[in-house]
C-alpha cells in the first residue's frame, strides 16, 4: 500500500496553490497516495505519513491559514515526516539571496524547531498585476518588485522527487 501524503499550501492569487499541485503530480508519479488541499480545508492529519507544507510569502510571513496550521497541528506535525516551503520572491537569481537570506518566517521558527522538518525550500513566486488590488499595486510598484511568473518548476519537481525518494527511502 502507498504510503499517504498531504500536500497543504496558503495561496493569495494562485501562484503557491499551483506549486502546491506540482509537487502533489511528482509525488504521484513516484507511486505515493496525495491529497492536495489548501491548509485551512485540513481537518485531519492522521491518514497522512508525511505532509508538505507550504506558503505565500507577504513582508517576510506566511499566510494566516498556513501559519495557523503549523501552529494548531504542531504535535501530529511532529510525529510525521515533514517538508515546508515558501514562495514569493520574484526576479532574477537565488531565491534566498534575493531575499536577503531569509528562509522562513522568523515569528514560526520554534514551531519549526520543534517539528524538525526534513527540508525548508524557498521558491520563486509570480505577481500578474491584474489580480493585485489597487493597494497592493502601488506596493509592488513602490518597492520596485519584479512582476511576471518567476517560479522554477524544474527546482520545485527536483525537490518533489526528493521528497518521493525520503518517504519511499522511510518504507
Amino acid at each position: 500500500m502507498a504510503k499517504r501524503v498531504l500536500v497543504a499550501y496558503a495561496s493569495k492569487y494562485g501562484a503557491t496553490a499551483q506549486i502546491a499541485e506540482r509537487i502533489g503530480e511528482v509525488l504521484r508519479g513516484a507511486g505515493l497516495d496525495v491529497d492536495v488541499q489548501p491548509a485551512d480545508r485540513v481537518k485531519d492529519l492522521s491518514p497522512y505519513a508525511a505532509v508538505v507544507l507550504g506558503s505565500a510569502v507577504y513582508a517576510g510571513s506566511w499566510l494566516k491559514s498556513a501559519a495557523d496550521f503549523l501552529r494548531s497541528n504542531e504535535q501530529a506535525l511532529a510525529e510525521r515526516s515533514v517538508w515546508l516551503f515558501s514562495s514569493g520572491p520574484t526576479g532574477e537569481g537565488d531565491p534566498v539571496e534575493l531575499l536577503k537570506g531569509w528562509r522562513f518566517p522568523q515569528a514560526l521558527q520554534p514551531v519549526a524547531d520543534r517539528i524538525r522538518p526534513r527540508d525548508v525550500a524557498v521558491f520563486h513566486g509570480a505577481i500578474d498585476m491584474s489580480k493585485l488590488s489597487f493597494p497592493e499595486r502601488l506596493l509592488v510598484r513602490g518597492i520596485k518588485a519584479a512582476v511576471g511568473d518567476f517560479r522554477d518548476w524544474d527546482t520545485i519537481a527536483a525537490w518533489a522527487t526528493g521528497i518521493a525518494g525520503a518517504i519511499a527511502k522511510d518504507s
